[in-house]
């Protein structure tokens, strides 16, 4: 078993599809799609690929770290009380706990995710 683990983009297997919790969705039909990479032995830290269509949701991170690496795509993430900020390929983040806000996909966007629980 090596500690090295690589992301394949090319061969992520099949991914689970969804969407936001319908409660949450503002505007538009947005459309998940995740793929699990790795996750530690207590599953307390995981990582992965995610990928959102256009749409405008609520985004409610809990008491989870999420760090983030736009792959490819357009969004904005709206903190709320606070101005949007856009992100796009190149861009990192951290989602910290508690963080609540908008997130609006203009491009079809994905992203690497790590987060710790």
């Amino acid at each position: 078993m090596s500690n090295l683990t690589f992301f394949k983009y090319d061969d992520l297997g099949t991914a689970r599809e969804g969407g936001p919790l319908p409660e949450r969705v503002i505007e538009g039909d947005a459309k998940f799609k995740n793929w699990d990479v790795d996750q530690s032995p207590d599953e307390k830290v995981r990582t992965g690929v995610w990928e959102t269509t256009p749409g405008t949701y609520k985004s409610i991170k809990g008491g989870t770290w999420e760090f983030c690496y736009i792959l490819s795509g357009v969004s904005e993430i709206t903190e709320d009380g606070k101005p949007p900020v856009r992100v796009k390929t190149g861009d990192s983040f951290v989602m910290k706990p508690d963080f609540t806000g908008v997130w609006r996909c203009i491009e079809t966007t994905r992203k690497i995710w790590v987060v710790y629980r």
